[in-house]
């Protein structure tokens, strides 16, 4: 199983990512191992998730999501 999940953080930016491990990928997003949301601030929290099959799929959902540079619509889409 695998998960594609989506972060806000404290300025109002988002960040997706898929992981096969979704606790321990959101730890390292806290403890400010990834690069890339670093610009997210300091608080951060998972606003969306959703489960899947394999982490292929994952990825491939989420490489759809961030081509719609929407986070609303991110949001939402993964809420269905």
């Amino acid at each position: 199983m695998a998960w594609i999940y989506i972060l806000r953080g404290s300025g109002g930016r988002h960040y997706i990512g898929s992981a096969v491990d979704l606790d321990g990928r959101f730890a390292q997003h806290l403890r400010g191992h990834t690069a890339t949301t670093k610009r997210l601030g300091d608080k951060i929290e998972i606003v969306a998730r959703k489960e899947v099959a394999t982490l292929s799929e994952a990825r491939k959902i989420e490489r759809m999501l961030k081509a719609k540079k929407n986070p609303r619509l991110a949001i939402y889409h993964l809420k269905q």
